[in-house]
């Protein structure tokens, strides 16, 4: 084995995200692929459970002990993308890479993402108080399975817009609501220090983001000592809208950098 390789979904997604990636990629033959659910997605939507960066983050060493894998190359997508780089900044010793899809630095969310911000204490005020509503028993008993590698067929077919990759009322039909606001109000919560980060990065954005501004996107990837970045033509879903470019940009990446993330 070469290492392995953690895929990180975003808000109101799970590990089906990763699905066709990990079917089609070359690196299943001398990498263990690890694509978890996110507490509160998914087999991990559980209404009870406290989400949050820290959780995240701790979730995600408990799984490389599980795995006994000493250290990995963290990737994600979205919200999965910024929880990559907390995880980087909190347990340094045990990232080898990152590798992040369409990240979401707080400053440059714009569009719908760009009232997050804004939105945040609300968020936190809405998610605060569902959980509370959870605690007491009051929460739906059965969410809709959600998977994103049909849903993604089906987009490509032409049977469902791209937009429902970011509608309300789709994604609360498979996870808690509490786990939405919460997750949402993650995403604009500020990057840790990355100039600190000092292992390698690859950064795949964008080029017609519809969440982000470009342009800040740069900037703040530009802050990490070591970032290769690639741009795809897209406007956020990148494993839905570019899945071919995206497995070759990871895959030659790796392939390139190997030997400067070895175990």
């Amino acid at each position: 084995m070469n290492g392995t390789l953690v895929l990180l979904h975003g808000v109101a997604s799970n590990s089906t995200r990763w699905a066709e990636f990990a079917e089609r990629t070359r690196l299943k033959d001398n990498w263990l692929v690890l694509r978890p659910d996110l507490r509160g997605n998914g087999a991990a939507a559980s209404p009870r459970t406290r989400l949050g960066m820290d959780v995240w983050c701790g979730d995600i060493a408990a799984l490389l002990d599980a795995e006994r894998s000493e250290r990995a190359v963290i990737g994600g997508h979205c919200l999965g993308a910024n929880i990559a780089l907390q995880f980087a900044a909190r347990y340094p010793q045990r990232v080898r890479a990152l590798v992040l899809i369409e990240p979401m630095p707080p400053e440059a969310l714009t569009g719908t993402a760009g009232w997050l911000s804004l939105l945040r204490p609300v968020l936190y005020l809405i998610y605060g108080a569902a959980r509370a509503f959870n605690s007491c028993g009051i929460y739906r008993r059965r969410l809709e399975r959600l998977d994103l590698r049909e849903l993604d067929r089906a987009r490509r077919s032409g049977e469902r817009k791209l937009s429902m990759l970011a509608s309300l009322g789709v994604d609360l039909r498979s996870m808690p609501l509490a786990a939405y606001a919460g997750m949402l109000a993650a995403t604009a919560e500020p990057w840790p220090d990355v100039a600190a980060i000092r292992v390698p990065v690859l950064a795949l954005i964008s080029s017609r983001s519809s969440m982000t501004d470009p342009g800040r996107t740069r900037r703040a990837l530009a802050r990490l000592p070591d970032c290769d970045l690639v741009e795809l033509d897209a406007v956020h879903w990148i494993p839905t809208e570019q899945p071919d470019a995206m497995r070759t940009a990871i895959e030659d990446w790796l392939s390139r950098r190997g030997p400067e993330t070895a175990p």
